[in-house]
């Protein structure tokens, strides 16, 4: 795992830093702008915003007097594909799990009552005893 994806996985580790993504996801924000979604300093925030550059996910743009942080999704991308490399060995469960699954269906005796009809015997059997 090279640094950066280390750096990527810090950033997403925490919930305050999830939900900032999410709130940059709709758009550039200022510092203070996120603030106000959160009930936590400029400071705080500022901190949060850092391991997100860090990770690659944030930039910082100025315009004018401010400073814009911008989402960056290749760095969100690096930990998905990362990720990805794991797929396969959920695959081969899954479809190992289907097949076995079919094999058993197919050399089981077939079924003469649905779980419908012994659903309803049931249900029928309650309203029948006397109480």
């Amino acid at each position: 795992m090279t640094n950066h994806e280390q750096y990527a996985f810090k950033a997403l580790a925490d919930p305050t830093r999830r939900q900032i993504l999410l709130h940059l996801s709709q758009g550039d924000k200022t510092i203070g702008e996120l603030v106000s979604e959160f009930s936590m300093t400029r400071a705080a925030v500022k901190k949060h915003l850092d391991v997100l550059s860090r990770g690659q996910m944030v930039t910082v743009h100025p315009r004018g007097r401010e400073r814009l942080n911008r989402l960056q999704p290749n760095g969100i991308k690096s930990v998905v594909q990362w990720l990805g490399f794991f797929d396969q060995f959920w695959d081969e469960k899954l479809n190992a799990l289907t097949q076995a699954i079919e094999s058993d269906s197919a050399t089981a005796p077939p079924r003469t009552t649905s779980v419908t009809d012994k659903a309803r015997r049931i249900s029928s059997r309650k309203k029948n005893k006397p109480c």
